[in-house]
């Protein structure tokens, strides 16, 4: 099965087995939602279930089964959080998430083939793909495409595997 990274553990937080999660979904309390966490570090992996969490302040936090003291959550700092694929919820038409995006082709308005999608930042005002070049890209450059729907990504055909992007070649 193939497992996608949804976030992180930065550490602990209290004494009760709390732990800070970093969380690359939006919003970032829905990884509470996905069951189990496969956590992963160096090479150990470990299955778990959240029992329960919370935005606190400006983190999230999270109680793992079984994690019931401050050393116990200390010994998860470091780990990947990782959910099965087919644990992700159906999203909407139109919606993606974004390792669905990565990989794609980013072909601009006049045909220009740019690159493809590396991976993608989150900036704040709006997502940003790194898209890198590859043999048949129009030249080496990579580029940074902030992802406004309808502005700059004119359409994603992940059928034919391309974004189409009103972008020019000399920004």
């Amino acid at each position: 099965m193939t497992e996608i990274r949804l976030g992180s553990v930065t550490g602990s937080h209290g004494i009760k087995g709390w732990v800070k999660v970093f969380s690359y979904t939006d919003p970032v309390e829905a990884i509470l939602g996905y069951a189990p966490w496969i956590l992963r570090k160096g090479g150990i992996t470990r299955k778990v279930e959240v029992e329960t969490g919370q935005v606190h302040g400006k983190k999230l936090i999270a109680h793992v089964e079984g994690v019931d003291d401050r050393n116990l959550a200390e010994e998860l700092t470091g780990f990947e959080i990782y959910v099965e694929k087919e644990a992700l919820q159906e999203l909407g038409e139109g919606d993606f998430y974004w390792f669905q995006l990565e990989g794609l082709r980013v072909v601009n308005s006049d045909g220009d083939l740019l690159g493809e999608v590396d991976h993608l930042l989150e900036t704040g005002a709006n997502d940003v793909m790194v898209v890198r070049p590859f043999e048949e890209s129009i030249d080496s450059e990579e580029r940074l495409i902030p992802y406004v729907e309808g502005q700059v990504v004119l359409e994603v055909d992940r059928e034919i595997g391309e974004i189409h992007v009103e972008w020019s070649t000399d920004y």
